[in-house]
């Protein structure tokens, strides 16, 4: 799994998706076969390969697939008796109801999330923030940053436990925290603060986190587009667009959609031009010639 997963961060969850299937089956297989403590074994490899395989399909845009694997997660996470894992899907679920701007349903899945037996530090934290973001879809800024502070103050404290040890948390840091604020304060009409945040925060981003490297520079060029610097966002677009094109991800599509819709008033900048020419391209299914 720990190879799976630097794939999907350094080269897009499309080169770990088929590997990670295979596995997947595999276990499937497997548990239905024997019992006892073998199986229940099984079922916690199993619930923690199938949360991820959520995680690759709905960074690829396949939210139904996403939605079965996690899904699937929770089922043998709550078989296993595993109430870590079954508190980090609730925050999964969460953040697939906000990527599909469903607010009600991501606040009340992080809530879930963060009073979950299971519910460790960096759980906690993620959840948070996850909460936050449903706040800051809601239109309520004050909610938002107040459990954006709470999930800052919680990631960034010292934290000896090692419950969540097996699950890719690595990245929760306060520098996550805050890119995902600064994506919000789009959402919310402050996008010169989102843009100075993002600034900072990409300066410091570990280079193995690639793929969400190009979802945070996509999310930047919109930040400049709203923000009325189409010079700027096209730069930041441009850098995107390179990575989006290797990794596949349907996370920073989107976000370059939203940019590339923000900058059409601003078609005539050659800047601007140069970005929107491949992203049409893209849109259309040619081939890029670049």
């Amino acid at each position: 799994m720990p190879g799976h997963y630097k794939a999907a961060n350094l080269l897009g969850s499309r080169h770990a998706l088929d590997a990670v299937t295979r596995h997947l089956q595999l276990l499937d297989r497997l548990q239905q076969a024997i019992g006892g403590r073998d199986r229940d074994e099984l079922l916690t490899i199993g619930t923690r390969t199938a949360e991820f395989l959520g995680w690759l399909n709905q960074d690829l845009g396949d939210f139904d697939r996403a939605l079965f694997w996690s899904d699937r997660a929770m089922e043998w996470a709550q078989e296993a008796g595993d109430d870590v894992m079954a508190a980090y899907v609730l925050f999964r679920k969460s953040n697939q109801a906000t990527a599909q701007r469903n607010a009600q349903k991501a606040v009340s899945l992080a809530r879930a999330a963060q009073r979950s037996v299971g519910a460790t530090h960096r759980i906690r934290a993620l959840a948070a923030q996850q909460e936050a973001q449903g706040h800051a879809l809601m239109g309520n800024p004050r909610f938002a940053q107040a459990k954006f502070d709470e999930a800052h103050e919680i990631a960034a404290a010292p934290d000896d436990s090692h419950a969540d040890d097996a699950l890719d948390l690595a990245y929760c840091t306060p520098t996550y925290i805050e890119m995902q604020r600064a994506n919000c304060l789009i959402e919310l009409g402050d996008p010169h603060t989102a843009v100075g945040m993002l600034e900072a925060e990409l300066q410091v981003l570990p280079p193995v986190y690639r793929n969400d490297q190009g979802v945070y520079l996509s999310r930047l060029a919109r930040a400049y587009a709203v923000s009325g610097e189409p010079e700027q966002a096209a730069t930041a677009a441009d850098r995107a667009l390179s990575i989006a094109v290797d990794t596949e991800s349907a996370r920073a599509m989107s976000e370059l959609t939203a940019a590339g819709k923000a900058l059409q008033r601003w078609s005539a900048v050659p800047e601007v031009a140069t970005f929107t020419r491949p992203l049409a391209l893209m849109g259309s299914g040619s081939p890029l010639d670049h």
